[in-house]
């Protein structure tokens, strides 16, 4: 019968599936995080209590994996017991473990893939061995200590170790699940408590792919998150309130969050609050969590249902500018299903719009918006009565940006055929200046396209004399 085994810390092979390897890197991984906790506690005299309570958890976590496994096995199997010791050379100088997919760095050396590429990915540039700055970080596969493994693995009745392409994820998600708990757990807790941990969640959920994912493994996550929020009174603590709304943002990000949160009822009216209620910032990451939550198109109509956009368009109307663009971000995107351009309309966002576009406030954005909405019937007879067509001739012939020219020719192009009366002023701007013309031998394609679109339906009204 043959025997399979990993590695153990001591550098033998174990009776043991391959969790033991993560669950071994992993305890490696806190200690290098309790290494630099225990640095900074010492290091300076005005640590932070949250610093402590990290390392706190490391070693109780370090404590819990000991008491759970021990890692040191015996090799088990119809050719007996006994213990295999793994020669050096096969073992990955990072994580002690037999090499699974070894390449070599610039340096010469070699390690287990994995493992040398965290070791880039958190930002070095020097070999872990030698400590030389290296030229470049490309890893190139080491053929002949693979073969070399295998061989030894054969010859010991071993089960060959399957190279592991997310063992960054796996770590980080592992080490941090508990302290996830740990952290929603004072979602019920006091005031303060609340406070600490949703800054610690922030900031975790800014920093790592792999917390923000760890969200999308139960369905009470994201309410115990939030639980702090009152409906009618979510600005009570206006900071704790800031806080939980960016972790929601950052949350947003992770593609399987984004249902997650979208789905969920009274997180769209929490976010809606947040719209009207709170800190300049919360009202920008509560719009900008519209943003990322409608990359999904089902999400769209979920939010647009909601009642959401009422309120993104009057925080464009009064909001403070720094708020802005996340709102308009949120609007255009949110408007590109049809339903949601007819409740835009509804909120009164052509003359929003139009007021900021001749405030000269975030005139391309908003001009975006505008061309989206200018196929609807009522929001060209909006901009008609508002008097959009003096402001968008005038960017057109004097905008310096060429996207700017080509939506504002486009939605001058469709009030052409919608509103007959304002054919005599787009006339006089070209009989005067030749700005739709020299669009045609400048602009954009589709600015070309909608400029001709604009000649042509001034010649069939009548003749246009050019002035040099």
């Amino acid at each position: 019968m043959a025997r399979k085994g990993v590695v153990s810390d001591e550098g033998t092979v174990t009776d043991a599936d391959t969790s033991t390897v993560a669950a071994k890197a992993k305890a490696v991984e806190i200690k290098k995080q309790l290494e630099r906790l225990v640095k900074a506690i010492v290091d300076e005299d005005d640590y932070r209590v949250e610093t402590a309570d990290e390392a706190i958890r490391a070693l109780s976590y370090l404590k819990d994996l000991k008491s759970k496994k021990s890692l040191s096995f015996k090799l088990q199997g119809g050719g007996g017991g006994g213990t295999v010791v793994i020669p050096k050379e096969f073992r990955c100088p990072i994580s002690g473990e037999l090499m699974a997919d070894p390449v070599v760095l610039a340096t010469g050396e070699t390690f287990d893939r994995p493992f040398i590429q965290r070791w880039f990915n958190e930002g070095h540039r020097t070999c872990p061995q030698t400590k030389q700055v290296i030229s470049h970080t490309v890893l190139t596969p080491n053929h002949l200590v693979r073969e070399m493994v295998s061989q030894w693995c054969r010859e010991h009745e071993i089960e060959l170790p399957k190279p592991v392409q997310d063992i960054d994820e796996q770590l980080v998600t592992n080490a941090d699940r508990g302290c996830l708990n740990s952290l929603l757990e004072k979602m019920s807790s006091s005031l303060s408590d609340q406070k600490a941990a949703a800054k610690q969640l922030r900031l975790l959920t800014k920093r790592s792919s792999s917390f923000r994912a760890l969200f999308g493994e139960s369905t009470e996550t994201i309410p115990q998150l939030l639980n702090p929020l009152s409906p009618g009174q979510v600005d009570a603590h206006p900071d704790l309130q800031e806080d939980l709304i960016t972790t929601l943002l950052n949350l947003s990000i992770h593609d399987n969050n984004k249902r997650l949160v979208a789905e969920n009822a009274s997180v769209i009216r929490l976010l809606i609050e947040s719209l009207e209620y709170g800190t300049v910032q919360t009202k920008s990451n509560a719009a900008a969590t519209f943003f990322t939550l409608s990359a999904i198109d089902s999400n769209k109509i979920t939010i647009g249902a909601s009642g959401a956009i009422k309120p993104l368009i009057d925080l464009l109307d009064v909001g403070h500018p720094l708020a802005m663009k996340d709102v308009a971000s949120a609007v255009f995107s949110l408007c590109t299903v049809l339903e949601n351009k007819e409740r835009a309309i509804n909120a009164g966002a052509v003359g929003v719009i139009l007021i900021k576009i001749m405030d000269h406030v975030l005139v391309a954005e908003l001009l975006v918006i505008l061309a989206m909405l200018s196929n609807h019937q009522r929001a060209v007879q909006e901009m008609c009565e508002l008097g959009a067509v003096p402001c968008l001739i005038g960017i057109t012939r004097e905008s310096d940006c060429e996207r700017n020219k080509e939506n504002c020719v486009a939605i001058l192009y469709t009030i052409c055929f919608a509103d007959r009366t304002k054919l005599k002023e787009i006339k006089e701007e070209e009989t005067t200046r030749g700005t739709f013309s020299r669009l045609v031998q400048t602009g954009t394609s589709r600015a070309k396209r909608k400029a001709s679109g604009i000649l042509e339906r001034l010649n069939r009204t009548g003749s246009i004399t050019h002035t040099a």
